[in-house]
Order: C-alpha cells, then sequence, then structure tokens
C-alpha cells in the first residue's frame, strides 16, 4: 500500500461536480478521480492512524435510499470511523469543503442510551463528561449530536445537567476546511493530533458501555 502523502484538491472537486451531478453517469465518467483522489488517500490514511487508534472502516460511497425520500444514489463526503465500543469511536471526513473530525457516540440502542443517562445522572461520571466537553471545546472543538427537545421521562427540568441528558448522540467536531497541509503528509499529524485531543471523550463512552447490550 502507498503511503499516506495528504488529500488532492482533486478530492474537493470531485465532490464539489458530484453535488451538482450525482449521478450514475457522471460517476462511471469519474470514478477513477474518486479511486485515486478519494479512496486510496483514506485507505492509507486508516492504515497510518491503525497503531494508535485500531482498524478504521472505510464507508461505502453509495447511499441507502431505499427508505429516503432523496433518491440520489451517492454520498457526497467519504468517511471513514475508527470504532471502540459499538457506535462509538473517532471520524475523519472528506468533502467538498475539506476536512472534518470527530470524536465520540454517534448511534446507540436504547439499553446504552439507558445506561448513558444513568451515567449523566451520577454525580462523579457526569461531572468527568462535563469536564472533558469543556477541555474540548475550550481546545476549539463543537459539541453536538441528537438531542431531545423536551427533557428525557424520569428525569427532571431542573436536573444540573439536563442538556446532557437530552442527547441521544454525543460528539465533538472541527471544520478543518482545506488548509495548505491538507494536500501533505502533515495532513496525517493534524489529524492524529485531533483524534489524540478526543481520546478522553471516547474513552469515556467506551467505558461507559463496556458490557452493554448493543
Amino acid at each position: 500500500m502507498d503511503a499516506f502523502t495528504g488529500f488532492p484538491l482533486a478530492a474537493l472537486d470531485f465532490y464539489e461536480d458530484l453535488e451538482a451531478d450525482n449521478s450514475k453517469a457522471f460517476w462511471t465518467a469519474h470514478k477513477q478521480t474518486y479511486d485515486e483522489a478519494v479512496r486510496a488517500p483514506m485507505t492509507a490514511l486508516a492504515a497510518e492512524l491503525e497503531p494508535e487508534f485500531g482498524q478504521a472502516k472505510i464507508f461505502r460511497p453509495y447511499r441507502d435510499v431505499r427508505f429516503s425520500a432523496d433518491k440520489t444514489p451517492y454520498k457526497n463526503h467519504q468517511g471513514a470511523v475508527a470504532g471502540t465500543a459499538p457506535g462509538v469511536g473517532w471520524y475523519v471526513q472528506i468533502n467538498a469543503a475539506g476536512l472534518f473530525v470527530a470524536g465520540g457516540c454517534y448511534q446507540m440502542s436504547p439499553a446504552a442510551l439507558a445506561t448513558l443517562r444513568a451515567t449523566i445522572d451520577d454525580d462523579v461520571r457526569g461531572a468527568e463528561l462535563e469536564a472533558i466537553l469543556a477541555a474540548a471545546t475550550a481546545a476549539g472543538y463543537t459539541i453536538g449530536g441528537d438531542r431531545l427537545k423536551t427533557k428525557p421521562k424520569s428525569y427532571s427540568i431542573d436536573h444540573p445537567r439536563i442538556d446532557l441528558l437530552r442527547h441521544k448522540s454525543l460528539i465533538a467536531s472541527r471544520e478543518f476546511g482545506a488548509p495548505d497541509w491538507l494536500t501533505t503528509p502533515a495532513a496525517a499529524t493534524e489529524i492524529r493530533r485531533a483524534w489524540t485531543d478526543l481520546r478522553p471523550l471516547v474513552e469515556w463512552f467506551t467505558g461507559v458501555f463496556e458490557g452493554v447490550e448493543h
């Protein structure tokens, strides 16, 4: 396998063009660009980061349109996730806007969600999560995820961590855009640094869900 040398600007251009023409005809005509400018660098990046973060899954480029009103066949981004538990791990993505990096919990079973809320409710473990998120925010990451508009059942609206209890997924992320280093091997260093920043959050979730049925 070739070493990771960065994401070429051709990758961003490919997704910009795909957004304008998300068709099988376009994909077929430009699949070599996808393979060389998108898929190959992402595969090389995953291999470079694997010793520190584990094996990453590189997502397929095809959308599942069976239950979607949007029938466009191809994703407008290429992502990869290095998981530590079901629905938990580090994420990296390239699209027309550039580089996006995240870490945390992106999906949960009902049992896992109940466990998460019980852990957030705990004064010690809940405070740990608050501190981790505060540090991530101070380092420039955005805290997001799917949330209830109201409070979850069994919890008071006055709970000191009610905002965290509303979460059905919880991630910290950063949009890097297209800095000069994106097209160079230094991109791996920057992504590694970001994933390291997010390790406390990923490990907190991994510990919470250890032994939980998913």
